[in-house]
């Protein structure tokens, strides 16, 4: 299935979860916030969150510095 990430067009397993996308990312998961649709999901979700063909995932990435 086709999803929009950031606003690029990635491709994804049918049945694939928000926990799947991230882990396939390859990104930090403990400092990372998430939409889908415009609407927040707690990392505590990620896992059940189940994503679908057209969906729109929005990950920010937090960074500390001084």
């Amino acid at each position: 299935m086709q999803i929009k990430v950031n606003g690029e067009i990635k491709e994804l397993a049918e049945g694939s979860t928000m926990l799947d996308l991230i882990r396939s990312l390859g990104v930090e998961e403990r400092v990372m916030a998430s939409a889908l649709n415009m609407e927040i999901v707690k990392q505590d979700a990620w896992g059940t969150t189940q994503l679908k063909e057209g969906d729109t995932i929005e990950l920010l990435d937090f960074v500390g510095g001084g």
